[in-house]
């Protein structure tokens, strides 16, 4: 199992951690059954009225999909098969809220979960980049999902700007990424103490709150999200030529606003 589940019949909070911290987080085809697993499953509990994700160890929140999954795709710019299209919990019909605790790297395919959380909250470790384009690669469902959560300048420089920059917790604050800035280490037991107070109303306001939320912007996403398809196949380069540029990278070498 690469994910790991804690739920307190208490205050109705379920933690839902990431469990590959030797691999950043990242999500393979395992993980992503298991996360769309897990949205059905706290469908059907109402002893869970809240939820937060988090990711194990220090390094990492999430990076994206695995470099090593392997995903066949059809032979044509119209059709492409995104193994994280859905393992976020609106993709898995969950109106339940879900709060993303983030330490560490926020990269790439993690933007599909925090895209699909109501509200982020960071310690000052966190770092937030795309990168697609570094690697030939069009960054085009994270991008749609973050222009909703971000002033277009930020997210277009993000995107564009591949591996070459980091957003800090503190930029990622004052754009509105993330809505709070814990301590250091603290980013998990914050997120839990609003998930509390959230999981503490009553259920029926606060679903409804999440699902109306959602509507204010899901018309867009999916008129985009329609478009992404061709766009990857279209952009991306050879998977041969994006490994050779994966593996020239050089650590370091980046800056951090």
């Amino acid at each position: 199992m690469t994910l790991r589940i804690a739920a307190d019949k208490d205050t109705g909070v379920a933690v839902v951690t990431l469990d590959r911290p030797h691999r950043l987080n990242a999500v393979d085809l395992a993980t992503a059954a298991e996360l769309a697993a897990a949205w059905r499953e706290l469908r059907f509990d109402d002893t869970v009225r809240a939820v937060v994700l988090t990711g194990a160890g220090e390094r990492a929140f999430c990076t994206g999909l695995d470099r090593d999954a392997v995903v066949p795709q059809p032979n044509s710019p119209y059709m492409q098969d995104d193994p994280l299209l859905h393992i976020g919990p609106k993709a898995n019909d969950l109106w339940k809220p879900v709060i993303s605790a983030v330490s560490g790297m926020a990269c790439g395919g993690a933007f599909y979960l925090l895209g699909e959380s109501e509200f982020v909250v960071a310690d000052p470790t966190a770092v937030f980049f795309d990168p697609h384009t570094t690697y030939g690669m069009v960054s085009a469902y994270e991008s749609v999902l973050m222009a909703h959560r971000m002033p277009y300048g930020e997210v277009a420089r993000m995107m564009l700007m591949g591996t070459a920059e980091r957003i800090s917790a503190q930029r990622a604050y004052d754009i509105g990424l993330v809505s709070e800035l814990a301590p250091p280490g603290g980013a998990l037991e914050a997120a839990v103490d609003c998930a509390t107070v959230i999981a503490g109303c009553p259920t029926e306001g606060v679903q409804g709150t999440v699902r109306a939320l959602w509507a204010a912007k899901e018309a867009a996403r999916a008129q985009a999200y329609a478009q992404a398809p061709p766009l990857i196949a279209l952009g991306n380069l050879p998977d041969e030529r994006q490994a050779e540029l994966f593996a020239g990278r050089r650590s370091g070498e980046f800056r951090t606003r």
